[in-house]
């Protein structure tokens, strides 16, 4: 499981369960855990507000049948942000932000 820093665990965990077509599987109050097959995402309250770029982030493959520019388009619609777009011989990936600012790559 990977587990995620914020303020508000129940809404950064219903963001991610939706964006990733999983289900928020315990619900603690401060540590919630949503299940999306076969990844496991944990979001825990704590005080501080993040600060500085990730030390971490995932990196997703966009599904099978659904090019890049359509999961990038969806996963805005559900309140992503768009950071940045990068490119290497043979991938080319975007990097996003989460409602609550944290940043994961989909290529």
């Amino acid at each position: 499981m990977i587990t995620v820093d914020c303020a508000e665990p129940q809404e950064l965990a219903q963001w991610w369960a939706t964006a990733l077509g999983g289900e928020i599987a315990q619900d603690h109050g401060d540590f919630v855990i949503v299940r999306a097959q076969p990844l496991a995402l944990g979001f825990q309250r704590v005080a501080e507000e993040r600060r500085g770029k990730n030390r971490v982030h995932i990196d997703f493959a966009a599904a099978p049948g659904t090019g890049l520019a359509q999961e990038v388009k969806r996963l805005v619609g559900l309140g992503a942000s768009v950071v940045g777009e990068h490119s290497v011989p043979g991938l080319t990936w975007t990097v996003l932000q989460d409602p609550a600012g944290n940043e994961f790559c989909v290529h």
